[in-house]
């Protein structure tokens, strides 16, 4: 149930956006066990100027090849998140072609009350998930 959004420079064709979201997917079922179906992901395209994101110092070099990564989660351990963040950088660097360097990925966790997935239930809290 990650609600997973990417930010993007404009410019990507619709099987490049496909094979990003396919890949995010992988290393988010391996990282955090989550269903296959279970699967919530938004696209929004900028023009680059933008997207400003710099390295808070750590000598990164960006490329029009980057993607900012937020995930709204339930709780996850420190080791599932940076497995995630590894698994991340795999695939979309090998079915992607983006580098480490270009990826980028921010986790706000939440808790069962905070999410209804429709007709106005929490379906976390009244025993459905």
């Amino acid at each position: 149930m990650p609600l997973i959004r990417f930010d993007l420079i404009e410019g990507r064709d619709d099987k490049s956006l496909r094979n990003l979201l396919d890949a995010s997917h992988r290393a988010m079922v391996k990282a955090f066990g989550v269903p296959e179906r279970d699967r919530y992901q938004i696209v929004h395209q900028h023009p680059a100027h933008e997207l400003i994101i710099e390295d808070t110092g750590l000598g990164f070099k960006r490329s029009k090849n980057l993607v900012v990564i937020s995930v709204t989660s339930k709780q996850r351990s420190d080791d599932q998140k940076k497995n995630f963040y590894k698994l991340l950088v795999q695939e979309l660097g090998e079915n992607c072609g983006i580098e480490p360097n270009d990826i980028m990925v921010s986790i706000v966790t939440n808790g069962d009350a905070d999410w209804s997935f429709g007709l106005g239930e929490a379906q976390f809290l009244n025993g459905k998930l």
